[in-house]
């Protein structure tokens, strides 16, 4: 989905106002978030219900409101994994102690809340445009060559501090939760040498349209996932799972700029985001 901010007639010298200024056009990158949404089965799902309806309460002046619960895993629907979230060998990144880090119900290091809002480059390496489908096949490991053929496609060059999304196309299969989640056909998503190549070019963060990112075999599960050991552990990259594509890539999005916010959860292993890619009205 796509929105048109109003656009205001206002003179400044700051650059990046003035560009938001002269108008900007946001392209949406999150799925939304509604009861019974695909999920992990390693993760709580997402549930929200109306706690206090309009009615239940009257004011005197004929005034009424409502509100809601909600409540949910920290890496359902489209989020970002905190760098504490992994560990390998019993260690997080940076040589962490995981076990002494876990602490109390929550991190006392690495937690959600040092993830960093960005607003940066993001870049989208669309390789199922690559193979000429509009989705890839399931259990597809996405490879270093790949990634590299999807940048020459754009036309752009993956550099430090940019954001790496990979469209498998699979978020085609969002309204078909036992399909999207590939538990017994598979994911097609990032494989190991591919996950080197993002860390070797210095990206800040990286995301695919599937559950899980990395690719997922036939009958595998989610029982090994090498990626997030060297994007997470080795290299301090953060990763989101569940976006939605589709759109920017209708639209020929190659480079934009690239808004997240993650909630600041002490001591979380995720948040829940809502990006969104900026470019020129």
């Amino acid at each position: 989905m796509t929105t048109r901010p109003q656009q205001t007639a206002r003179s400044t010298d700051d650059a990046l106002l003035a560009a938001v200024t002269d108008g900007v056009r946001v392209v949406e990158l999150g799925q939304p978030f509604f009861t019974g949404m695909p999920c992990s089965p390693n993760h709580p799902g997402f549930r929200m219900s109306l706690q206090r309806r309009h009615g239940d309460m009257v004011r005197p002046d004929g005034g009424s409101a409502a509100n809601e619960l909600i409540v949910t895993g920290g890496h359902v629907g489209t989020h970002v994994d905190a760098l504490s979230h992994v560990s390998h060998n019993g260690l997080l990144h940076g040589g962490i102690d995981a076990a002494e880090a876990q602490t109390g119900g929550r991190f006392s290091k690495l937690g959600a809340e040092h993830t960093p809002a960005l607003l940066t480059r993001g870049v989208l390496l669309d390789v199922a445009a690559v193979h000429g489908v509009d989705m890839l096949p399931a259990g597809y490991g996405i490879s270093a060559a790949d990634l590299q053929a999807a940048q020459d496609r754009a036309g752009v060059r993956v550099g430090p501090g940019d954001v790496a999304l990979v469209r498998t196309g699979w978020a085609r299969n969002f309204d078909d939760p036992p399909t999207y989640l590939g538990q017994h056909s598979g994911v097609p998503g990032v494989a190991a040498d591919a996950a080197r190549w993002l860390l070797e070019v210095g990206v800040r963060a990286t995301g695919s349209d599937t559950t899980a990112y990395e690719q997922t075999a036939p009958g595998a599960g989610h029982s090994v996932l090498p990626v997030h050991r060297i994007l997470l552990v080795e290299g301090g990259i953060n990763i989101i799972e569940h976006l939605a594509l589709e759109d920017a890539a209708a639209e020929g999005l190659t480079e934009f700029a690239f808004v997240m916010a993650p909630l600041r959860i002490v001591g979380g292993t995720g948040s829940p985001i809502r990006p969104f890619a900026a470019v020129a009205a």
